[in-house]
């Protein structure tokens, strides 16, 4: 998923994304154990989404609270 269109979701929408790419990247991890994954660098892209949706969270947490002081 591109950055500008996870920038347009909303927090809850975000955690939900987030736990499904963990349950992704964990599936694919143990595919990897098994040599049963052909693709190994989908487990990079994974892992730069799921850094990507974190930093969004961050960024709307921080404005959060800076309008709430």
């Amino acid at each position: 998923m591109d950055i500008k269109e996870l920038k347009n979701k909303s927090i809850k929408e975000l955690h939900k994304l987030l736990a499904d790419n963990r349950n992704r990247l964990r599936e694919l991890r143990f595919k990897d154990g098994a040599k049963q994954l052909k693709n190994v660098r989908d487990i990079r892209n994974l892992k730069k989404e799921i850094a990507q949706i974190l930093t969004l969270l961050n960024n709307k947490k921080n404005v959060k609270d800076i309008k709430v002081e």
